[in-house]
């Protein structure tokens, strides 16, 4: 294996099955890479637009909603609405750490593949991530 940074259209790229021996599929690569690579900036605005989004609609509530609430819920309920705004915020962080998983694992397969040293497959992450980020960055000013 090089270790430096080579033009060629043979790599294989994290997994054996994924052997790459003509310039064909060393483009069919790059793309892979580059959506990847996108998919990664999406995922993390989505986070941030999601934590947001969470953040405002559990917002610690007012005296005057604490108190409409629980007269309400004491007509037949036992849960309070401090208890249901907790499991709420445990069901919205649960969400939240699924979604951060996906984005290592993603990222971890971007840093994987640069490491093949593969210039092509190197231009590929670097235009994916400036993609995603020039595409996903203006829906985050939007929140």
């Amino acid at each position: 294996m090089e270790m430096h940074f080579i033009f060629s259209d043979k790599v294989v790229l994290l997994f054996d099955f994924w052997s790459v021996h003509s310039p064909a599929g060393m483009a069919l690569s790059v793309l892979v890479v580059l959506l990847l690579a996108v998919l990664y900036e999406s995922i993390k605005v989505g986070k941030a637009r999601l934590l947001h989004q969470a953040l405002v609609s559990l917002s610690i509530p007012t005296s005057q909603q604490l108190i409409e609430e629980t007269d309400q819920d004491s007509s037949g309920s036992d849960s309070t609405p401090v208890g249901k705004t907790r499991l709420r915020w445990l069901l919205c962080h649960f969400g939240q750490s699924l979604i951060h998983v996906a984005q290592v694992v993603i990222g971890y397969f971007m840093m994987l593949a640069v490491m093949s040293y593969n210039t092509w497959i190197f231009f590929g992450v670097v235009l994916g991530s400036a993609v995603g980020y020039y595409l996903a960055y203006p829906l985050f000013s939007m929140i």
